[in-house]
């Protein structure tokens, strides 16, 4: 005897994700609810225990596509051809998504051993299929392939599952209330497949210490005996599942007067959101909300209990407040004010390079009780450029995704046929391949038969495909004052943005971290969209020290999550710096401190470093940056190499 799911009713707190979650399984086409939120705060428990409360579901027998008897419009062929329709009772279907799940998995698609041996294509049901009318549960939800989650959530939003395998086109019904679950410490869900979801919501543990030792007392009750604790909450647990039933009979009833409407629309607005999703969102939750509390002309009040759960992941934060003022020409300053590309002139007694050149010295930490530091100063971008071709090298592994960045294997069906392999499952079957196996054994396997071509499962070959995907690019950008020399800034921040506006063409996703002063910082979290990026690296100030051992760490920092979220993931991180470094972490020599964490930083093989050196050609030169690249064991360009036309001349006088 399987043991009794914990109840709804017993889940102490979380009042928003309980809501949400009652919400969704009413209105499937709400679109799903993705619950956010620390470890050990209930997502999953309270997941399971929605299921617990839905009534069983009729079903024609033998109908693997979960058919309503109710609905013959959304019948399938079996459903429609059966002569004598028997009806069962099935417990409403809940199915939790593996994260190596594949798309023919989720999805479906042919059943090569019956098409083989039928010699008839025969589709084979997806996991869509089986939670039809119930509830597909997705645990970390922000570790699943983007291109999965995508057509997972067309399919929820929808409501119709469509199949499009080996030029075979199927569809089907496909109404399921979608619940996905995620711990923002692990990695962030792309902001155009969170923007899908219909419902957010956050999750934190009980501050209350009085509810906390409830929880404790309940679930030792439940673990004592299950059984009881169950029975004991049957009540409740009825009156949830009586609500839910009610609900949904009332939904179709519901109306949406025209000023609730337009207040939707000016509540949307006053947000900032992007898009029409919210107003659809608040819309139809409200309608379910309407609903759950039992009457059907949908009122202000119940847009204002959805509103919050519909806008908290679309709602677009306000700009940041501009930087300060450039220093006026009477205030002190720790760069010389010169115009961009201008070299100023000498004056006796002075070196060409700048003050912040040449000291203090690079091993010399700031002490405690310093002059305070000079204001910041913000720079303007300067001329973009092509750049060069900047990649991993190619390895064997097999990613999945879309972009142009990198060449690699795919286990999808998609991209270039380069090869095959022997394959026992044989999903992406290359013909070529498996009829020249087949062929040299065609006489003996034939004897008297009239078979054109007999093929045994030792024959199947597997298609090998290569294609282009994206890639993570972190920037890791360095904004002390002596970047601000010379025009250097100007000058750097223009190859950044070449340098975004190519990843932008290469569908990369991008991060930045910066660091100046005493510390380094997470300046733009992981995104795709280079018109954020660009604002903000048109507004970074610029000053102060040069604390490169923590900007290497923070970027670790940063790469973390989305390696464990991609083991297989090849990050470039480009590291764009003149090297000085004079603040460090500990109490040692910062340059020396750097270049140690650079070392580890190194041991991992599937980071790809390159360090864009800003130093000032000219004068005295330091050489730092370049020592920087062989710590990480990467590439070391200057500025002026990133550009495309520079490397054509280097080739040809290469050449030459």
């Amino acid at each position: 005897m399987s043991q009794a799911v914990f109840p709804f009713a017993a889940i102490l707190g979380q009042e928003r994700m309980k809501l949400a979650l009652l919400l969704n399984v009413i209105d499937p086409l709400i679109g799903g609810v993705l619950i956010r939120g620390e470890k050990g705060t209930g997502k999953s428990t309270a997941a399971r225990a929605l299921a617990a409360l839905l009534p069983q579901l009729a079903i024609h027998q033998g109908c693997a596509w979960g058919c309503d008897p109710d609905r013959p419009e959304e019948w399938c062929a079996n459903c429609m051809l059966a002569k004598d329709k028997i009806t069962l009772q099935r417990p409403t279907p809940f199915a939790t998504l593996p994260l190596n799940a594949t798309e023919e998995m989720v999805l479906g698609g042919i059943d090569f051993t019956r098409t083989v041996q039928e010699c008839t294509r025969t589709i084979q049901p997806g996991l869509l299929a089986r939670v039809h009318r119930g509830i597909l549960y997705i645990d970390e939800v922000n570790l699943l392939d983007d291109h999965l989650v995508d057509v997972i959530l067309d399919a929820a939003s929808s409501g119709v599952n469509v199949i499009e395998r080996e030029g075979l086109s199927f569809s089907h019904s496909c109404r399921f209330a979608l619940i996905g679950t995620m711990n923002p410490e692990e990695g962030a869900l792309r902001p155009q497949l969170l923007d899908r979801f219909g419902l957010c919501v956050e999750v934190k543990a009980e501050p209350d210490p009085t509810v906390r030792v409830r929880l404790i007392e309940d679930r030792e009750a439940y673990e004592q005996d299950p059984q009881l604790f169950c029975e004991h909450l049957a009540p409740e647990s009825n009156e949830f599942a009586a609500r839910i039933s009610r609900a949904r009979r009332l939904l179709p009833s519901t109306r949406l007067p025209e000023p609730v409407r337009k207040y939707i629309a000016d509540l949307t607005l006053s947000q900032n959101v992007a898009g029409h999703r919210a107003d659809l969102g608040i819309a139809r939750s409200a309608c379910a909300y309407a609903a759950w509390q039992g009457h059907e002309l949908v009122r202000i009040n119940d847009v204002l209990q959805v509103a919050e759960m519909a806008l908290l992941h679309r709602r677009r934060d306000s700009l940041p407040p501009p930087p300060p003022p450039p220093p006026r020409e009477n205030e002190q300053s720790d760069e010389p004010q010169t115009p961009p590309n201008e070299q100023p002139s000498p004056q006796a007694g002075q070196n060409t390079a700048s003050s912040e050149d040449l000291s203090p010295n690079p091993s010399q930490g700031e002490q405690p009780g310093s002059a305070q530091e000079p204001p910041d100063r913000p720079f303007e971008i300067g001329d973009t450029f092509k750049v060069r071709p900047i990649a991993p090298p190619e390895d064997r592994l097999t990613r999945r995704g879309s972009g142009r960045r990198t060449r690699t294997r795919t286990s999808e069906k998609q991209g270039r046929y380069v090869r095959s392999r022997i394959s026992a499952e044989c999903r992406d079957l290359a013909l070529d391949a498996t009829f020249r196996a087949a062929a040299p054994y065609q006489k003996r396997r034939r004897g008297g038969s009239d078979s054109p071509l007999v093929i045994k499962k030792q024959d199947w070959r597997e298609k090998v495909r290569e294609k282009r995907i994206g890639s993570f690019i972190l920037f890791v950008l360095d904004l002390s004052g002596s970047m601000g020399a010379r025009g250097r800034m100007v000058a750097s921040k223009g190859a950044v943005m070449s340098l975004l506006l190519d990843a932008y063409q290469k569908r990369d996703r991008i991060g930045m971290v910066t660091f100046r002063r005493r510390e380094a910082c997470a300046a733009l979290p992981v995104t795709s969209s280079i018109e954020v990026a660009g604002k903000l690296l048109r507004e970074l100030p610029t000053g102060g020290r040069t604390p490169l051992a923590a900007g290497l760490a923070k970027a670790r920092e940063m790469l973390l999550p989305q390696l464990h979220r991609d083991p297989n993931l090849r990050p470039l991180v480009i590291v764009v710096t003149d090297g000085k470094a004079n603040v460090p972490l500990g109490e040692g020599n910062p340059v020396k401190e750097a270049l140690q964490i650079a070392e580890r930083l190194a041991l991992d093989a599937r980071i790809h470093w390159t360090v864009v050196d800003t130093e000032e050609p000219r004068g005295v030169r330091f050489e730092l940056a370049r020592q920087l690249a062989q710590a990480l064991r990467g590439q070391y360009f200057q500025i002026d190499e990133l550009r495309s036309t520079d490397l054509l001349k280097i080739v040809k006088g290469q050449q030459s």
